[in-house]
């Protein structure tokens, strides 16, 4: 998502109240010693120069994957990873684009966008790119769980087109989501230490409702995953502990569901803390009997901390697949082999049936 850091906000007697400078007062007592060892330049580079090229290694790896590939169910996971690793990449490569500059430079905001435009851009960039990969992780956790659980459902695999519309659409609802500030609902406020514009934890009534929308709407991602890969995860552990487990194991399915759990293993450590920050704050602030103008200090600093714990997210997600790919697993596994189809748990199954199964 975002590196957020930086020096304290310069011009700051600039920042009114309505405009996207009104959550953050650069002078309402923050200590430098805090901002210096959180918000150095020099790690915000190193951190956002390590993810991207991450990700980078992640899609050539991918792409050499996916030319090898002759399972349609596979090839259509590589595609949602795929969306998931390019979405990562360009998350930090919009966002560093402009946070970066601003350790370098200490362009005075009020100054250089006094209409907001920079401010709206970057808040929709951390808002779309934030809640992208826990909506993917959710569609490729719902994908296998039909196609573990209810194969027989899946006569045909998702193909690689559908796959790409499919990740469109979470880009669609994602884009769409980022715009509402900018149509009316809520607001993007430049954030503690200056760098960087999120929503606004203000008692507001559309800020309240758009930062409830962003929180619930990723913790109920997460919560789909863990429902999905859960309920995977038992069947194949049944498949392959059962009789005949040596018969019914298959290599891609259990690397598959390796894969996601890792995914939602490294979203909910490092999203569940900032979600949840959100939904306390915005109900505490509600409930206050007087409304502040500004988020107090301690907020500012705790919600950079928990942008922090994301930014993780996006540095790690390529390295799930990096890892625990079946070529690395074998090397330090060897015993790992192949293995034929979960279809084979149906033994029933016309031959034809199960052919295409197995191919799938």
């Amino acid at each position: 998502m975002g590196l957020g850091a930086a020096g304290p906000l310069n011009g700051s007697g600039a920042a009114a109240w309505g405009s996207c400078f009104g959550a953050f007062n650069g002078s309402a007592g923050l200590n430098e010693t805090g901002p210096r060892a959180i918000a150095s330049p020099w790690f915000s580079t190193a951190f956002g120069l390590i993810g991207l090229c991450s990700n980078l290694f992640a899609l050539c790896v991918l792409r050499s994957s996916s030319r090898q590939l002759s399972s349609r169910a596979r090839s259509s996971f590589l595609v949602f990873l795929c969306g998931l690793v390019v979405t990562d990449f360009m998350g930090l490569l919009v966002t560093a684009s402009v946070i970066i500059p601003y350790h370098f430079t200490k362009f005075d905001w009020a100054a250089v966008d006094a209409g907001c435009h920079l401010c709206n851009f970057l808040g929709f960039s951390m808002v779309f790119f934030g809640q992208c990969p826990l909506l993917l992780g959710a569609t490729m956790a719902g994908e296998r769980f039909v196609g573990i659980n209810r194969p027989f459902s899946r006569s045909s695999s998702v193909s690689r087109r559908r796959a790409w519309a499919i990740v469109g659409a979470v880009w669609a609802f994602c884009c769409l989501l980022g715009l509402l500030p900018v149509l009316g609902l809520g607001r993007y406020t430049l954030q503690f230490p200056g760098s960087w514009c999120f929503l606004t934890l203000l008692p507001d009534a559309g800020d309240a409702a758009f930062c409830l929308l962003f929180a619930l709407l990723g913790v109920g991602s997460v919560l789909l995953s863990f429902a999905c890969n859960t309920v995977s995860v038992v069947t194949l552990c049944r498949v392959c502990h059962g009789r005949d487990a040596a018969q019914r194991r298959r290599d891609s399915e259990v690397e598959m569901m390796v894969q996601l759990v890792g995914i939602m293993i490294i979203a909910t450590i490092c999203w569940m803390p900032l979600l949840i920050f959100i939904i306390q704050t915005v109900l505490q602030q509600l409930r206050a009997p007087a409304r502040p103008a500004a988020l107090p200090a301690e907020t500012q600093q705790l919600l950079l901390i928990y942008i922090r714990m994301v930014t993780w997210n996006q540095i790690l997600d390529p390295w799930v697949y990096i890892l625990f790919r079946r070529a690395v697993l074998r090397r330090v596994y060897p015993s790992v082999r192949a293995r034929p189809s979960i279809a084979s748990l149906y033994p029933a199954l016309n031959p034809a049936l199960r052919r295409k199964l197995t191919q799938e």
